[in-house]
């Protein structure tokens, strides 16, 4: 399952965010995955730009009643800054099944791209997802971000003009089944818009379904 959220980040996030990215250090991607053959990025490597940075971004997904409904985070990865020049690409990849982070490891159920830049700064650069039965491409707003499930093969394809900037992040999910997940997603968005259509004993009915579901499928 895929969502993309609108205007995560707001005026301000945006305004602080350009001025760190315009005063940082990046160095090539491969510091984080030197073993990688497909991987052509560029990575902040500034330690106090990236905790303002990270700190801007995990503060949007947490006040994000949209995300928090759709990823039920345990665990957020700190953010990074990612930037991609003209002619830099990452090829094909799965994402790595735990992320290392300074509280230790986190899961990656659900990858998380922030997106930086205008997209009409910029050509090529999509983030392509490969399904069996098809291809999903995003170029999402300055501001956006599209969250997804980490399990999934996927790209950046290649820039071919201008600048692609992003953010990157993993979540560990209270519920790490994307099947039960996505029920209980759901479950949840039509108690919110029908609940008030309900006898009041039949929405007590429909809350005792979802925590209980909660109870049996998630992790403190």
């Amino acid at each position: 399952m895929f969502k993309m959220i609108y205007g995560l980040l707001n005026g301000q996030d945006i305004k602080e965010l350009r001025e760190i990215i315009e005063t940082a250090t990046f160095v090539d991607g491969k510091i984080s995955n030197p073993h990688s053959l497909v991987k052509d990025n560029l990575h902040l490597n500034d330690e106090e730009a990236y905790e303002r940075s990270s700190t801007i971004m995990t503060n949007a997904l947490l006040r994000s009643e949209e995300f928090r409904a759709f990823a039920f985070p345990r665990k957020i990865a700190p953010p990074l800054v990612t930037r991609y020049n003209k002619g830099m690409r990452y090829g094909l990849h799965p994402d790595m099944a735990f992320m290392q982070s300074v509280d230790g490891p986190v899961r990656s159920d659900i990858s998380c791209t922030f997106f930086l830049q205008d997209p009409s700064k910029y050509e090529g650069g999509a983030l392509h997802i490969k399904q069996a039965d098809g291809h999903m491409r995003f170029k999402g707003e300055l501001g956006s971000a599209i969250v997804y499930p980490s399990t999934t093969l996927h790209e950046v394809e290649e820039v071919t003009k201008g600048e692609r900037i992003v953010g990157i992040t993993f979540i560990e999910s209270q519920v790490a089944d994307p099947a039960k997940r996505e029920l209980l997603y759901e479950l949840n968005e039509v108690a919110a818009l029908e609940g008030a259509n309900m006898s009041a004993e039949n929405f007590t009915r429909i809350q005792t379904v979802q925590q209980n579901l909660f109870r049996r499928w998630g992790e403190c």
